[in-house]
C-alpha cells in the first residue's frame, strides 16, 4: 500500500516498529468485537505488527507531526469489488476526529485506486461512536442482525450473542457525497 497523507494523518502499511503503539490500545479493547484479537504481551505486539506488517488488509494510523500510530483500519477484500472495512483506534486520541479523517481518506483510496464497489462495516448495536461514524461517512444503515455474533461468553461459559448493524456505501453514492463537497 502506498501512503495516504491528510492534513494530520499518515496512512501505511503496519511495521514492525508500531508493535508498542498497538500493543497501548490492543491490549484493553474498547470494543467487544476485538475481544479474540486482544493483545496480552509486548510479545504479542510484536508478533502481531510483524504479521500485519506483511499485507494491506490493516492500515497503520499515525500522526504527520510525530509519526506515532494512533490506530488502525481494516480492509478486508472479498472479491470481486467489496471491501469489508472497519477501525480501532487508541482511546486516548479519541473526539478529535481522526478516526473519520482517516476512515474518509482510505474509502476514497479504495474507490478510486482498488476500484471498489461497495464497502460496509459490521456495528455492535451498542458502540454508538462507530454508529456515528458510519453515518458521518455517508454509510447507510442496511440491516440488524438480531444475535448473529458472540464475543464473550457469561460466567457458564455459554456464548452471549450481539445484534450487529451493518452500514455500506457504494462508489457512486461515495462520488456523488463528494461532488456534493
Amino acid at each position: 500500500m502506498i501512503a495516504i497523507r491528510t492534513d494530520r494523518l499518515i496512512l501505511r502499511r503496519f511495521r514492525p516498529d508500531d508493535a508498542a503503539d498497538l500493543f497501548a490500545y490492543r491490549h484493553r479493547p474498547r470494543a467487544r468485537c476485538f475481544l479474540s484479537s486482544r493483545l496480552d504481551t509486548p510479545a504479542d505486539a510484536e508478533a502481531e505488527a510483524e504479521r500485519r506488517a506483511s499485507n494491506d488488509e490493516h492500515v497503520a494510523v499515525c500522526l504527520t507531526a510525530s509519526g506515532r500510530l494512533i490506530g488502525d483500519l481494516f480492509c478486508l477484500p472479498e472479491p470481486p469489488v467489496t471491501f469489508s472495512v472497519g477501525w480501532n483506534f487508541n482511546a486516548a486520541y479519541g473526539g478529535a476526529g481522526y478516526a473519520h479523517e482517516a476512515a474518509a481518506a482510505l474509502f476514497g483510496h479504495l474507490f478510486s485506486e482498488r476500484q471498489a464497489r461497495r464497502l460496509y462495516a459490521s456495528v455492535e448495536e451498542d458502540n454508538a461512536a462507530s454508529h456515528r461514524l458510519c453515518a458521518t461517512l455517508g454509510m447507510r444503515l442496511e440491516g440488524l442482525f438480531r444475535e448473529f455474533v458472540s464475543f464473550v461468553n457469561d460466567d457458564q461459559g455459554n456464548p452471549i450473542f450481539e445484534n450487529t448493524m451493518q452500514y455500506a456505501i457504494l462508489r457512486r453514492e461515495w462520488a456523488e457525497r463528494s461532488a456534493r463537497g
